[in-house]
């Protein structure tokens, strides 16, 4: 049984026993002579009832307060509500006190007013004039039976006594002699053997010559009328004789006499207690009125409790459902509306927790989904855009930003052409995704020559809708840097090319240059003059193109031999100083600036081809100025990003860089701005990175030209053991 329901009991056995007690002070204060001793107790009992109901009350209403101070759930209301019931019960309360004492006042004047002590007076009067009629008509007919005695002896007085007996009503006639003896004697009721003796004062008083006549009770038989009167016999007027008769009073006009006899006599004694009887009454109406306010105002602390309690647990259950507590459960109320709402809430509260644990477990698989797709996007070598509706990028995947060489991470949730501000590079991409996105076709496909930071790229683009609850859910862009294979295709078909020309040119160049050699020999000395020195010119611009075409068929050879490497460690750093210093003693010593990283990892490559390499970079950018200063800056530095396994080298001229039309074919083979230049010396660079897995890019700076080479580092056996992990 809950708290609150143990007090309702309480209260209404408490509310039985108030209005008992209540009860009883009234009914004591009517009835004085009833419950006249018990009203001092009573008065006390209601008094300690009184003052128990106000130590109730006030700490009834110094919990209230204290639970507003603390901000309790549901105190505010409660004091409301306690101010309400405080309002509803007093003043009705009090207005009716009011009157009530009112009409007290007025009804006790009303019970002391004169006419009715008049009326009361006049009725007690009447009533004793009809009566002393009665006894004088009774007087008179008992003389006259006296005056018939007069000539009646002793002997035949029951005789006559019975005669007139009958014809006066009388219940009972008896002769008395002078001394009260019984002469004869007649009654109604014959049981009785003796008549009724009058008391000896009534006797002396007839001695003295009075009649008597007046109401006696006699036993068994009720008011009588007792009559007296001298009866002289025969003897003459000495011999004294007293008739006595007893008439009976009519049963009606008895119990009338007695009632207002009675009623006056109580008319009285109110009389007497008037003020007492006003305060009396005031007293229990006051004590009435206050014990049932205060019990009022005590029940209303509960009242208000018992509504309130509901409201306040559903105000706890809305905050726990606010502090994303979802599914609680309250108590359940009543049958009321309130339990009503409690019970909705208790199943609203259980289907926000089911609904919470589906979108939790959508959710986590939306979340699993992701990252699945994340993952398979992320192991893509492809790049993958997601544009929104509106041309704002949602997501990308790693490679996509590596073949553009755009941190894209700036641009999620922003228009395209925001980071095309920032990167001019990346225009042209997002120009051609926004033509495309505009044209709305479903699908696309194109090819994209793009400059990146790491050099001129070829990217096969292919795009298409996707689909979404309106016409348009967005866009998805896939593409690949095809750079690598059109430049390997152009390498193969170029490497066959080298291995023919060189087979097909070789063979002959020897014969030509003996038969020069033989020519000028046979014939040189036979002739004389100019002619002879024109033969050996000639023959030696043979020769001297001879040894040319040799060079050229060694550089294609050289360009078509399949890779034989020696790897083995190698510091990049000394490598890249050994080579430079065999530039410081040329005649023009050039401006060569190192920025060498410290603890830079070593490599596992070929370092006699890794040496070719650096010579070509270097040659080739001393030729691009060599009309002017010449300065040459040469970086070895680790590996960021994607590229963390890698070892980096960059080699920067003050050049006047490469031409734009060339960007895309650097490395192809006979590819030259030089006169004299073969064209071979960038293709065969680029074949050695490529026999090394590494990478290289070519790009035009502010000032000159950089050529960037990646080449991958040697990891140590903690570190790979590290990633495994």
């Amino acid at each position: 049984m809950s708290q609150l329901k143990r007090q309702g009991l309480i209260r209404i056995a408490l509310s039985v026993l108030l209005i008992l007690s209540l009860y009883l002070l009234s009914a004591a204060t009517e009835n004085s002579a009833r419950f006249g001793r018990l009203y001092i107790w009573l008065l006390l009992l209601n008094g300690v009832v009184l003052v128990a109901l106000v130590g109730l009350i006030i700490n009834n209403i110094w919990r209230l307060l204290r639970s507003v101070r603390t901000r309790e759930t549901g105190s505010r209301l409660t004091l409301k509500l306690m101010g309400l019931f405080v309002v509803l019960a007093v003043v009705p309360g009090m207005i009716v006190y009011g009157f009530s004492m009112q009409f007290l006042q007025r009804g006790v004047d009303s019970w002391f007013d004169v006419r009715i002590e008049n009326a009361l007076d006049d009725a007690l009067e009447l009533s004793q004039a009809a009566l002393d009629q009665r006894m004088r008509d009774m007087r008179q007919r008992l003389e006259e039976a006296a005056a018939e005695l007069s000539d009646v002896d002793a002997g035949m007085a029951a005789v006559t006594l019975g005669d007139l007996r009958s014809r006066t009503g009388a219940s009972e006639l008896a002769l008395l002699g002078e001394n009260g003896r019984i002469i004869a004697a007649s009654s109604v009721d014959t049981g009785d053997i003796l008549p009724h003796r009058p008391e000896d004062s009534v006797l002396l008083q007839l001695r003295q010559g009075r009649p008597y006549v007046g109401l006696d009770p006699i036993e068994n038989a009720g008011l009588h009328i007792r009559a007296l009167v001298p009866a002289p016999g025969p003897e003459g007027p000495s011999n004294s004789r007293v008739l006595q008769g007893l008439f009976p009073v009519s049963p009606r006009i008895n119990d009338l006499a007695e009632e207002v006899e009675t009623a006056f006599s109580e008319y009285r004694e109110l009389a007497y207690l008037r003020g007492p009887l006003n305060d009396s009454f005031s007293l229990t109406l006051s004590l009435v009125l206050l014990l049932s306010l205060l019990f009022a105002v005590w029940s209303a602390f509960y009242l208000a409790r018992r509504l309130v309690a509901p409201v306040s647990r559903l105000a706890e259950g809305t905050r726990a459902m606010a502090a994303g507590q979802y599914g609680t459960q309250l108590q359940p109320g009543g049958n009321d509306e309130l339990g009503s709402l409690v019970r909705s809430f208790n199943d609203m509260s259980r289907r926000v927790a089911e609904v919470r644990d589906a979108a939790r477990h959508s959710q986590a698989l939306v979340e699993s989904q992701r990252a699945y797709l994340e993952t398979v996007l992320g192991r893509l070598s492809s790049g993958v855009l997601a544009l929104a509706p509106d041309g704002t990028l949602r997501t990308y995947n790693e490679a996509a930003s590596a073949i553009l060489s755009v941190p894209l991470a700036e641009g999620v949730n922003k228009p395209l052409a925001d980071l095309a501000e920032r990167y001019p590079d990346f225009r042209p991409f997002a120009e051609l995704l926004e033509q495309h996105r505009q044209v709305s076709t479903t699908e696309w496909r194109a090819e994209l020559s793009l400059d990146t930071a790491e050099g001129r790229r070829a990217l096969m683009c292919s795009g298409a809708v996707l689909p979404g609850e309106g016409e348009n859910g967005g866009d998805v862009i896939v593409f690949d840097d095809v750079t690598a294979l059109i430049q390997a295709q152009r390498d193969a078909a170029w490497g066959e090319v080298a291995r023919r020309l060189a087979h097909e040119i070789r063979n002959p160049l020897t014969p030509i240059q003996l038969s020069a050699e033989r020519l000028q020999h046979k014939v040189g000395t036979r002739l004389d003059g100019d002619e002879a020195a024109l033969l050996a010119r000639s023959t030696q611009t043979i020769i001297h193109q001879v040894e040319v075409m040799k060079d050229m068929v060694q550089a294609f050879s050289e360009y078509a031999r399949p890779p034989t490497l020696s790897p083995q460690t190698v510091e990049l750093n000394a490598l890249v100083q050994d080579v430079v210093e065999l530039y410081r003693g040329e005649g023009v010593e050039p401006d060569l600036r190192l920025e060498l990283a410290e603890d830079l990892p070593v490599l596992q490559a070929d370092p006699g081809r890794l040496r070719q390499l650096l010579n070509n970079l270097l040659r080739n950018a001393l030729e691009a100025a060599e009309d002017g200063h010449c300065a040459v800056t040469i970086v070895t530095a680790r590996g960021t990003g994607r590229y963390e396994d890698m070892v980096e080298l960059e080699i920067q001229d003050n050049g006047p860089g490469f031409a734009e039309d060339m960007l895309s074919q650097l490395f192809e083979p006979y590819v030259s701005t030089k006169p004299r230049g073969s064209g071979l010396g960038l293709a065969i660079v680029k074949k050695i990175v490529e026999e090394h897995n590494g990478m290289i890019s070519a790009r035009n700076m502010n000032g000159g030209a950089r050529i960037s080479v990646r080449l991958p580092r040697v990891i140590a056996s903690d570190e790979r053991i590290g990633d495994r992990q």
